[in-house]
């Protein structure tokens, strides 16, 4: 394994330096199937000597025990790394269809004491709006936030599927340091219009599921057929049926880059990530997930692959041919808001 240390860049226009390329830790205990939460804690631990400074969860994630799964990591390294939660998605354990959004001002604070206790810390670092309430003036949310800050609780504010138009009244209200949507490959809708704000206001933005959920790593086609039967996976229209199939074969230019190169699909994936940056002139900051050491480094090494405009064109057609939806039900993100 590598200690080798990964670039740094700052979050925001006046936030903390933070690697690169961040962690996202809800798979480490929810969502993915069953986990070696040994190696989970190791690749922490790796991921912290490899430069990776911002740890991304959220209060949603198991219903609170990702939370608590990190505090032990969080409590040992307090000052050394970026810690983000989430507030707004509501759902039920006793009832899986149950879904609710909320972004009102009691929500918030009660939101916030939940995760600082789970956690076992006095603040945040990055407080994330998960995801929008269109019945309550973002506005308001984001003034609620605000006052978090003002209060110690939370250091940096952070909005997750926002439009453009949203993150530029938002940020009117308190300066935001970072904004979270999906962004890889097979999904590119924040092109239409929030990288655009984010470039213009200094916002860097942190793509979830860079790659895919795994799908593009090949790891998996038919996602009820060969994933766990708790896997999250198996609710999501472009990892199951016709479109599976149809999804996977849009990976052969990916695959054939990786073999020419010498490198993973995963890599390739990433790498595509990252030059966003440079398209687009603004910091990107991906947050892939992994419960592997291993699978860590593969993902960091990407950091240092540049794609030429060849393989770049290669791969420029591929979003535009993904059949299904990110989610079953695409309400719950900012599609359409632009």
């Amino acid at each position: 394994m590598s200690n080798e240390k990964i670039a740094a860049v700052t979050l925001g226009t006046d936030g903390p330096l933070v690697g690169v390329q961040g962690l996202g830790c809800m798979g480490m205990s929810h969502a993915y199937g069953p986990t070696d939460e040994a190696e989970a804690r190791a690749t922490l631990e790796h991921a912290l000597e490899r430069g990776v400074t911002l740890f991304d969860t959220a209060d949603i994630y198991g219903f609170g025990r990702n939370e608590e799964f990190l505090a032990p990591f969080v409590t040992a390294h307090r000052d050394e790394i970026t810690l983000a939660t989430k507030f707004a998605i509501v759902r039920r354990e006793d009832d899986p269809s149950y879904q609710e959004i909320r972004n009102d001002r009691g929500y918030i604070r009660q939101s916030i004491e939940g995760s600082l206790r789970r956690l076992g810390v006095d603040h945040v670092d990055l407080y994330y709006m998960h995801r929008r309430d269109i019945d309550v003036p973002i506005e308001e949310t984001v003034g609620a936030m605000a006052e978090l800050v003002t209060e110690g609780k939370v250091k940096h504010l952070g909005l997750s599927e926002v439009s453009g138009t949203e993150l530029r009244a938002a940020h009117g209200v308190h300066p935001i340091a970072a904004v979270q949507s999906e962004w890889s490959l097979f999904s590119r809708d924040v092109e239409e219009g929030v990288v655009a704000a984010a470039r213009e206001l200094g916002v860097t933005f942190v793509p979830y599921s860079p790659l895919g959920r795994g799908f593009l790593t090949g790891a998996f086609v038919h996602a009820d057929q060969e994933l766990a039967e708790d896997d999250w996976r198996r609710t999501q229209p472009r990892f199951t049926g016709d479109n599976a199939a149809a999804n996977a074969a849009l990976l052969e230019p990916v695959r054939g880059i990786a073999e020419e190169r010498g490198v993973t699909l995963a890599q390739v994936a990433l790498a595509w990530v990252h030059q966003r940056s440079r398209v687009h002139d603004l910091a990107v900051v991906p947050i892939p997930g992994t419960r592997k050491r291993s699978r860590l480094d593969e993902n960091l090494a990407a950091a240092d692959l540049t794609l030429d405009a060849a393989e770049l064109a290669a791969l420029e057609p591929i979003a535009s041919r993904v059949t299904g939806g990110r989610y079953a039900d695409m309400t719950f993100t900012a599609v359409g808001r632009e």
